[in-house]
């Protein structure tokens, strides 16, 4: 069984990449390193939802793709896993994520189910990629990890026209427990821009890493 998402998700996701959807109430959160962070706040969980722009200089859309969903390889570059990898419950593929978190909060972990597709838009190659928790697959939680019911994230990556791929992510999840402001706006404002400085050092060292397997 393939996780249940929807043609016009994706395409929702792609054509924020030329037209951002900004109405409502999203506000300009941050602005550093060339990536633009917008958040809007929801008044039932108070937390806050989040879409980022902006462009890896110096890897291809399908470079950054492949590396995105190489779990495996996600293991050698982010120091925040702790344990990745899919696995089948129940007849239904999906992935188990436990995320380190600082002294003395404890992990969190996610069971998600993701899909990706490259899409042909107007002789443009876009990519995208879809992800959300699935809490309701039979997967035991660990004690001392709190399991994270509400996920969500998108990613849309196309060509800038040189050698560099424009990024569109947007994603949201409700981590529990009680988590203090100051790392829920440095998980935002630095933790994002600083992922993708690594997934970008990541891609540049993704072809030796598949030659070493």
């Amino acid at each position: 069984m393939s996780p249940q998402f929807t043609d016009e998700e994706f395409q929702s996701a792609w054509r924020e990449l030329d037209e951002p959807r900004l109405e409502g109430g999203w506000e300009l959160f941050v602005e550093t390193m060339g990536v633009k962070i917008y958040r809007l706040y929801d008044k039932e969980t108070r937390l806050y939802e989040y879409k980022v722009f902006g462009v890896l200089a110096t890897c291809t859309a399908e470079l950054c793709a492949d590396v995105y969903m190489d779990l495996a390889y996600r293991k050698h570059w982010d120091s925040y896993v702790k344990e990745l990898y899919e696995t089948d419950f129940s007849g239904q593929t999906a992935i188990y994520w436990q995320v380190k978190y600082p002294f003395p909060l404890s992990n969190r972990d996610y069971v998600y189910v993701r899909e990706r597709r490259d899409l042909e838009v107007d002789g443009r190659t876009v990519r995208v990629v879809l992800a959300r928790s699935a809490p309701d697959l039979p997967c035991a939680e660990s004690g001392g990890v709190l399991r994270v019911k509400d996920y969500k994230q998108s990613v849309a990556l196309e060509s800038d026209g040189g050698c560099g791929t424009k990024v569109f992510m947007n994603y949201f999840d409700n981590p529990g427990g009680n988590i203090p402001t100051w790392l829920v706006n440095w998980a935002a404002g630095t933790g994002v821009p600083d992922f993708l400085t690594n997934m970008q050092k990541a891609c540049s060292k993704y072809g030796d890493y598949r030659q070493k397997k």
